[in-house]
């Protein structure tokens, strides 16, 4: 059940400390909410590592692609990532406590449709994405879209900046199509199945970690920075917002109920500090 929203975004130290000690699992976004300007900060990835030494799973859930995904799961001190919006788990063995003999990171994937699904999919949105860039003016593919396996998306603020006109004639053109839209703070997506990150938590948790989010939200929370993290704002009954989320809160409904001081991954480093500050005794 989501909770009644606030009208403003509470600043971080209104949340009472009681609540955030029970807190033992965080879904956090990756793109200007775990990196600044494109990179994980060293505070950031310290917090990671706090959180993991603390017993707190954490996974970042990301509108990114899997395969843009592979080299932060064998890295990051997570024990898994929930790629292109919910629709499929990287994880790594590693992080699982059981590195494969040689001593590299052995990744697997866990995917929410089939292959003879996806395949089909797949076809029907690039037909899609063909379209798109034909009669879309200034239209472009994400970079990391060779990566893609369950969805499109298109550069709308990372490398270029379309205008308000030009992101709305690809979210017609991607719906007139039948495709489900969500849009990050770079990018646009369309995909075949209605997607999004917080049925991607669901099921990650789930199927990783043998946990029922619905069962146990006062011990979860999700951290974000855009749009496409609405809908985890709307269900987690604990939700924060890094400070640069102010430039879509006027589109958020509902907004996270908390927000932090710093922008980016400081903003996250001030949150993984307030969730273990209220940890001690």
């Amino acid at each position: 059940m989501s909770t009644p929203r606030p009208e403003r975004l509470r600043p971080l130290h209104e949340w009472p400390a009681a609540q955030r000690a029970r807190i033992h699992g965080v879904f956090t976004d990756i793109d200007d909410t775990l990196t600044t300007e494109g990179q994980i900060t060293p505070d950031a990835l310290a917090a990671l590592a706090a959180l993991r030494e603390a017993g707190v799973i954490v996974v970042p859930i990301t509108g990114r692609p899997v395969g843009w995904c592979e080299t932060l799961a064998a890295r990051w001190p997570v024990p898994a990532i929930v790629a292109e919006n919910g629709a499929v788990a990287l994880f790594s063995e590693k992080n699982a406590g059981t590195p494969a003999p040689n001593g590299e990171v052995s990744l697997s994937k866990l995917y929410r449709e089939d292959a003879p699904t996806r395949a089909r999919n797949r076809a029907h949105m690039q037909r899609v994405a063909a379209r798109v860039l034909r009669e879309v003016p200034g239209a472009a593919l994400s970079r990391d879209s060779e990566g893609r396996e369950t969805d499109i998306a298109f550069d709308v603020a990372e490398f270029q900046h379309l205008d308000a006109a030009q992101i709305d004639a690809i979210l017609a053109l991607l719906r007139a199509e039948g495709l489900h839209t969500t849009r990050s703070s770079i990018h646009v997506h369309g995909a075949v199945n209605a997607f999004d990150k917080w049925s991607g938590a669901q099921w990650a948790a789930e199927a990783l970690f043998g946990r029922r989010l619905n069962d146990e939200l006062d011990h979860w929370v999700a951290v974000g920075d855009s749009i496409n993290d609405e809908p985890m704002f709307r269900h987690f009954r604990y939700s924060v917002g890094v400070a640069n989320i102010a430039r879509f809160a006027d589109q958020l409904r509902p907004p996270p109920l908390y927000r932090t001081q710093a922008a980016h991954g400081a903003g996250f480093a001030e949150l993984t500090r307030a969730l273990l500050a209220a940890r001690q005794p």
